[in-house]
């Protein structure tokens, strides 16, 4: 099931709610608080069998409706009253946080009570509602927490990760059994490890086999990484939260996979290579349960392979690599005629393209050709042979949704809108409905054919719309930077309502800046956006620009900071800042940077390495030294510390403390297990040692992003005060 699609249902059903009933001033607890200025957006499902999807909608009670609703009339269908889903022995309904039918329709399963693992909420309780029934079971009722439920094909069976172990239950008789026994502390079957989740987006570690009969699996054995201890400071005595993190040059999980007959629970552990320091970035039956593919990435992460495995006698081959001077990035291969040719994405011609191979690893052609990035494959029809994807070829700023033939002939776009597409197709790849929106304009959200036309409005977000255009914002301008000699860099300027060119405003520029990242997109901005339309009615200008390493401009121009994270980055900021410093509107002696996480990391560097350009600068939740950082991420774009000593010392924002010269704001949570605090610790050491002042603000427990509405509404307006006062 897709979390992420889960986390946005409610919230999607809460702004509907505040939309409606919140006038909402235009401020900061407007914004983050009072979601006064959030879009409105259907949540939807579609159904397997494609040509309908379904739709939840709040019900009686603060309970959840689940309806049908035919793609081409919209006629819609009571599936189930929320009220309906109350548990044996208890007196109150659970409430959907996440579903997933049965193949035949005929049931559904049910996720609920969740809490939060690392990113996301992927532990909580699990149910399966009978439709013919209308009765609501739990899928056992041992004691714990039940993790990446799922049917098996032919919906008998239901399988789930508890402790670290894998569990099926036989869904008519409820026999519950074990297939892993040696789930621990320091042993996960079935679910991933830290750096897994966080670096390879990998946290659903299982799968059933076409038949149903079998299960294939990750196992880790994370005992070589020790714990980094977090330290929770809220209650009487300090308690300290141990996460296993691995950290750039040091030993990651020894990670195996196998595959575990659910008749006899014999485990066959499958060939996956010698190395240890191997990564397996995916894997899944392929095609049918005689055979596994996987993807190996060697620890440099540049050189990839792509392995058929015989489940049977555990035996491997190699049918497809893919290499590269500097790394190569994790896509899942598309299988299509029943696991006889698949599709992958790769950046081996210097763009990112789609190349058909047979099942064997032989190339039978390059599918999309041009100079552009293919950024995301929707689904191929089969019955067709037809391919649809998102891509950069009208430019790095749009997302239009193109298609094209598996022949490669046929290439058309569908998107008639300019600004960011994110299209959802069916199952019958008869219809999608796409998300668009272009910047400083909310999303819309639209019912489509498979050939782009519009069959009917599902959101237009017009109340919003009209909300926005009464405070008279200007919408961003988009702009080209000049920096290195032959580069131009995308960026993106917002003036002040009443902006009057005769004047010279203070400028704060925006940064994030990371490997195949975007700040500069044709698309609606969401709350930062709008925080930062708040810094502009204080008389700012602000600016964000995509500096060379950023994406959707070919291998080169994203490869070119490998080995020296932050040199080229910083160098293009520093550049942009004296850019937007010689325009006669700009006050060059009152420019500020301001980023978190990578753009934490690239404001400290700009400001310690800007000779002065930069009056003021905030940095939250920065990485400092990328010692201190993980293994994957970190050694992708660095290799180790081990074999790249003076690339990480020339790349750390800690060894130019020396040089701080201007304003300087350090936020950090002392519950961040990303970006540890050890970060911001070290670095504010060895400013006091250089005797270099500077402010701190410290959330406690608070992680990575800082999450929660209180504390959004008390960060966001210390910046904007901050600024006002520092800038």
């Amino acid at each position: 099931m897709k979390r992420a699609w889960s986390l946005c249902l409610l919230a999607a059903l809460a702004a509907a709610v505040e939309l409606r009933a919140q006038g909402g001033d235009f401020s900061v607890e407007g914004i983050f608080v009072r979601r006064a200025f959030a879009p409105q957006l259907v949540s939807l499902r579609w159904l397997p069998s494609g040509g309908a999807f379904v739709v939840l909608e709040r019900g009686e009670g603060g309970t959840v409706d689940l309806y049908r609703v035919e793609a081409s009339s919209g006629r819609r269908q009571l599936l189930l009253r929320g009220g309906e889903l109350v548990p044996p022995g208890s007196s109150e309904p659970i409430l959907i946080e996440d579903f997933e039918f049965s193949p035949d329709g005929s049931k559904l399963l049910i996720f609920t009570d969740t809490q939060r693992v690392w990113r996301l909420n992927t532990k909580g309780t699990y149910y399966v509602w009978d439709f013919r029934t209308r009765t609501l079971k739990p899928i056992s009722t041992r004691p714990g927490f039940q993790m990446f439920a799922k049917f098996s094909p032919d919906g008998r069976k239901v399988g789930f990760v508890r402790d670290n172990n894998i569990f099926v239950v036989d869904l008519e008789s409820g026999v519950e059994r074990q297939l892993t026994r040696d789930g621990s502390e320091d042993i996960i079957n079935g679910t991933t490890d830290w750096v897994y989740e966080e670096e390879l987006d990998l946290r659903d570690a299982w799968r059933f086999s076409p038949d149903g009969r079998k299960i294939a699996f990750w196992r880790f054995d994370q005992s070589p990484i020790p714990p980094f201890y977090l330290l929770d400071e809220l209650s009487l005595y300090p308690r300290l939260v141990p996460v296993r993190y691995p950290k750039a040059g040091t030993d990651n999980s020894l990670v195996q996979l196998g595959v575990v007959d659910l008749e006899t629970g014999e485990t066959r552990w499958i060939d996956t290579g010698s190395d240890r320091n191997s990564y397996i970035a995916r894997m899944d039956f392929a095609g049918s349960a005689d055979s596994i593919w996987f993807v190996r990435l060697n620890r440099h992460q540049n050189r990839l392979e792509l392995l058929l495995a015989d489940v049977n006698t555990g035996a491997s081959r190699v049918i497809m690599t893919d290499s590269d001077s500097a790394w190569v990035d994790v896509h899942d291969p598309i299988w299509i005629d029943g696991g006889r040719r698949f599709l992958y994405l790769s950046e081996r011609d210097g763009y990112a393209q789609l190349f058909l191979f047979g099942r064997d690893g032989s190339l039978i052609r390059k599918v999309t050709a041009g100079p552009w990035d293919v950024l995301e494959v929707h689904g191929v029809d089969q019955s067709s042979g037809t391919v649809y994807f998102t891509a950069a070829a009208d430019g790095p700023l749009f997302r239009p949704l193109y298609r094209i033939g598996l022949d490669g002939r046929g290439f058309r776009r569908l998107s008639s809108a300019e600004g960011v597409h994110n299209p959802s197709f069916d199952p019958s790849f008869r219809y999608y409905v796409d998300i668009h929106s272009r910047a400083g304009q909310p999303p819309v959200q639209t019912l489509h054919r498979a050939d782009g036309s519009v069959i009917r409005v599902l959101a237009d977000n017009e109340p919003l719309r009209r909300k926005l255009d009464s405070l008279g914002l200007r919408r961003p301008e988009f702009i080209k930077v000049p920096t290195a000699p032959g580069v131009e860099l995308n960026g993106y300027l917002i003036k002040p309502p009443a902006f009057d060119s005769t004047k010279a405003y203070p400028l704060l520029m925006y940064v994030y800046g990371g490997p195949g990242s975007q700040t500069v997109l044709d698309a609606w901005g969401g709350d930062l956006y709008l925080w930062h339309q708040l810094v502009v009615r204080e008389g700012y200008l602000v600016a964000s620009v995509d500096n060379r390493g950023t994406g959707a401009r070919g291998a080169k121009f994203k490869k070119v900071t490998y080995l020296n994270l932050g040199t080229y980055e910083t160098a293009d900021q520093i550049a942009a800042a004296r850019f937007f410093g010689s325009l006669p509107y700009v006050d060059a002696s009152r420019i500020g940077i301001w980023g978190a996480s990578y753009g934490g990391y690239m404001s400290l560097l700009a400001m310690f390495r800007g000779e002065g350009v930069f009056k003021a600068a905030i940095s939250r939740a920065p990485v400092t030294d990328w010692r201190l950082y993980d293994t994957i991420y970190t050694e992708r774009y660095m290799r180790t510390p081990q074999e790249n000593p003076e690339g990480y010392r020339r790349s750390a924002p800690q060894t130019y403390v020396e040089l701080l010269r201007g304003n300087l704001l350090i936020v950090h949570g002392t519950g961040d297990d990303n970006v540890h605090p050890q970060n911001t610790t070290q670095l504010v050491h060895l400013l006091e040692e250089a005797n270099k002042q500077f402010d701190l603000r410290i959330y406690p427990n608070k992680t990575h992003a800082l999450e929660g509405a209180r504390t959004r509404l008390n960060l966001y307006t210390f910046f904007l005060e901050w600024i006002k006062k520092n800038l």
